[in-house]
């Protein structure tokens, strides 16, 4: 456990001596499982007016993606999400986002549907109160950490379930 943990910190500062400059721009919503373990999601909280969706393309708010961090072990669609940190890729839809999950946490690099680990659609609908801003935030029950994105009049949801 303490290697596990050693880990993520090992790739937290890895991560953050790369990206110095964008860091004080960075939002964070974050999820602590029932045993304390936790997982969080870093993202640049755009506006509507300054960052545009493209339906079908993977989208990377203010040019950067989102990274998610996580110290448990996680299932996502099916797939197994090892401990570390990835980037994550929300594609949107008129009508049903997607959101990837991908190895590749290289600064700067592009995306690249070979490094996918995971993908799923979302459960997504639309609200009544657009989001000027975009806002992400995470529900948690029990093992589960439910992911949610507002932007605009889209709310998209994407659970994670925890390993043991």
């Amino acid at each position: 456990m303490f290697r596990a943990h050693f880990v993520v910190i090992v790739v937290l500062l890895s991560f953050t001596a790369v990206c110095p400059a964008q860091q004080s721009d960075l939002s964070t919503a974050s999820c602590y499982l029932d045993d304390g373990r936790q997982l969080f999601i870093r993202y640049n909280p755009v506006t509507a007016k300054t960052d545009k969706l493209s339906n079908g393309k993977p989208w990377t708010p203010g040019g950067t993606p989102m990274t998610l961090f996580t110290e448990a072990q996680l299932n996502f669609a099916g797939s197994t999400i090892p401990v570390g940190a990835y980037t994550v890729y929300p594609i949107p839809a008129k009508d049903k986002w997607t959101l990837v999950i991908s190895k590749n946490v290289t600064a700067g690099s592009a995306y690249d549907e070979k490094q996918d680990l995971a993908r799923a659609p979302m459960e997504t609908d639309q609200v009544s109160q657009p989001a000027e801003a975009l806002e992400v935030a995470f529900a948690h029950t029990g093992e589960k950490c439910t992911l949610r994105i507002y932007f605009g009049k889209s709310a998209s949801f994407a659970p994670f379930i925890a390993k043991q």
